[in-house]
Parts: structure tokens; C-alpha cells; sequence
């Protein structure tokens, strides 16, 4: 297999963009998410894209296609909530395995047909591990302060969970993302820690969090800075943000990171904010301008997109990509 930290000394690795965007264009109905499968199943399960792969596989697949078409390196799962802590909200705690294991066994089959047509140009699949829904360090009880809805124990099991899934379904690394408190994604990095050790295997780990608001912190609070600092204990191929914000608003926190990390660095930013109706209104060449100020400044290893991003923002932002050298990492010296 292609080793991912040699391509990415040798060129900026493009992610892809968002899953959820794609897939919205599909208006999919109540029906279509059930399948056949799951027809007489007894709560409404509309909205919960993670099961598309197992009753709209072709469409998902699709979608990988259509990123890696417009030039992305990297392709995330469809798994972003594919935990048993997530899925509770469908009662789908059972099907957890499945849906990971399905989600990357789909990428990797995309990825394999580009990797095939462009041997120069290996196609990776990152198993997307989303921040689920709940918090491990703050209480969502403003009357009870001590309050916890998760145990860090809990969170390491169903992360365990869900990235031994990912690993057997084929993907090349893990995705810790939209990190909005530290906690949680310690808990995921603890289990795959474990899963190395256990597997006696190499897994290539990116972590991405997300800065909430212009305070410039977490949701549980920490500057870029604190955030990278708690997490670089951790051997990780790279380090950066996600989400909440558009391109222009992340770099002062992709500056605040890219000076004091020995990772790569990486970014995938929304279009924009979004408008009155929740939608994203930034072009794809609006989102690669600005992009483009992260290449002239050499802060990015890894660029992609996420809320409202497009394979047509992707196109964008790869061919501004490929003008530049990656952020240079200190292992790159070492090598020389």
C-alpha cells in the first residue's frame, strides 16, 4: 500500500468535502432511508445518513467518486456518527459494526478504482470519527455543574467500536474530528492506541477540531494552542481545525498551530457562514481564495472542505493546492 507520510512530504493532500451536502441533493425520503431492510422498523429514521450506506450504498459510493473525480487524495467515511452513543438516537446501537465496517469498505472500493486509473496518484480512505453527542468534560445541566451524560470509559469503548470497524472495512487512516472538547477525542485516541497495540499495526491518525465561535476556543474551552498542546503526546500524522467557521475566519487559528507542531498540519473549512436558511452561499472559487492565503503563508499539509463544500469546491481548492509546497515538517529535514 501506498505509504500516506510519504505522499504528503511530497505534495499539499486534498480532502475531500461534505458527505452530508452530497447527499441532501438526493432528497432522499423516509422510504429511501429505510430500504427494504429496514421498511417496518418502528421509529422514523430520515436524517441519519450513516445507515445510507448500508440501504443507499450506490449513492454514497457515488459520492467518494465524485470527490476523488475532482481531485481529492483523501476520502472520509460516511460514518461521522457512527457510534453506538450517536446511533441510541435510532435505537441502532446493534448495527454499529456493520455500518462502519460497510461505510469504508464502499470508500475503499472508490478509492481503489482511482488509485488503479492513476497509479501516480494513490487515493486514501480516512475512517471519520465524529465527536458524538455528548460532552465528557462539561455538564448539560446548567443546575448540576458536577453533571456528566458520558463516561470517558464509555466513549473509549464506542470509539474502540467503531474504528476497529473502520480498520476492517479498509481505511487507510482515522479521522478524529470536529473535536469540540478535547475529552472526547482523548477517549478515541486512547482506543486506538489500544487497537495498535492489541493489532501490533501502524494506524495513521489525523485530528481535527473545531473552533466554535470568534472567542477563537473549543466548545469546552481551550485556545488552538491548548488544544494542540493536549493531544501531542499522542504519535499523530497531523494536527488542525474543521467546521463551524469559513476559510478566512480559521487561519488565525491554523497560524496559532502550524510554528509549534512537529505534525502536519491540516484545514477543512465550511463555505463560508451560513445564510438566514442554513445554507452555504461561499463559491468554490470564493472558499480556494482564501484557501489560497493558508499556501502563500505554508501553514497546510492537508486541505479539504466540510459543511457546503462540493466536489466543485474541492476542483477549486486542489488546483490552487497543486501551485504550492507542503508545510514543511521536521522529519523532512531529517531526510534530506
Amino acid at each position: 500500500m501506498s505509504n500516506i507520510f510519504k505522499e504528503i512530504q511530497e505534495r499539499i493532500l486534498v480532502l475531500d468535502g461534505a458527505m452530508g451536502t452530497m447527499l441532501q441533493r438526493y432528497k432522499f425520503t423516509e422510504e429511501d432511508f429505510r430500504g427494504e431492510r429496514f421498511k417496518d422498523y418502528p421509529i422514523p429514521l430520515k436524517g441519519n445518513n450513516d445507515l445510507l450506506s448500508i440501504t443507499q450504498p450506490e449513492a454514497v459510493k457515488d459520492v467518494h467518486r465524485q470527490y476523488f473525480a475532482a481531485g481529492a487524495d483523501i476520502v472520509e467515511t460516511n460514518t461521522f456518527s457512527g457510534t453506538t452513543i450517536a446511533m441510541a438516537d435510532y435505537q441502532m446501537e446493534d448495527l454499529v459494526y456493520e455500518l462502519n465496517f460497510e461505510s469504508a469498505k464502499l470508500a475503499k472500493e472508490a478509492a481503489d478504482e482511482f488509485t488503479a486509473k492513476e497509479p501516480h496518484k494513490p487515493r486514501f480512505v480516512a475512517g471519520s470519527i465524529g465527536p458524538t453527542n455528548r460532552t465528557a468534560s462539561m455538564s448539560p445541566d446548567v443546575n448540576d455543574p458536577g453533571y456528566r451524560a458520558v463516561t470517558f470509559d464509555e466513549l473509549r469503548i464506542a470509539y474502540k467500536q467503531q474504528a476497529e470497524a473502520l480498520l476492517d472495512g479498509g481505511s487507510d487512516l482515522l479521522l478524529v474530528e470536529t473535536v469540540f472538547d478535547t475529552l472526547n477525542a482523548k477517549a478515541a485516541l486512547f482506543a486506538i492506541e489500544e487497537i495498535k497495540e492489541e493489532r501490533n499495526i501502524e494506524i495513521p491518525v489525523m485530528v481535527s477540531g473545531t473552533i466554535t465561535d470568534a472567542s477563537g476556543r473549543t466548545l469546552s474551552g481551550q485556545t488552538a494552542e491548548a488544544f494542540l498542546i493536549s493531544i501531542s503526546h499522542i504519535p499523530l500524522l497531523s494536527v488542525g481545525f474543521n467546521c463551524a467557521l469559513g476559510a478566512n475566519l480559521l487561519q488565525p487559528h491554523l497560524e496559532a498551530i502550524a510554528p509549534k507542531t512537529e505534525f502536519a498540519v491540516s484545514a477543512h473549512p465550511n463555505a463560508g457562514l451560513p445564510n438566514a436558511f442554513g445554507e452555504y452561499d461561499e463559491t468554490p472559487d470564493e472558499t480556494a481564495n482564501q484557501i489560497e492565503e493558508y499556501l502563500k503563508k505554508n501553514l497546510i499539509n492537508i486541505i479539504g472542505g466540510c459543511c457546503g463544500t462540493t466536489p466543485e469546491h474541492i476542483q477549486a481548492i486542489a488546483t490552487v493546492a497543486a501551485k504550492y509546497k507542503p508545510r514543511k515538517l521536521p522529519t523532512d529535514e531529517q531526510n534530506d
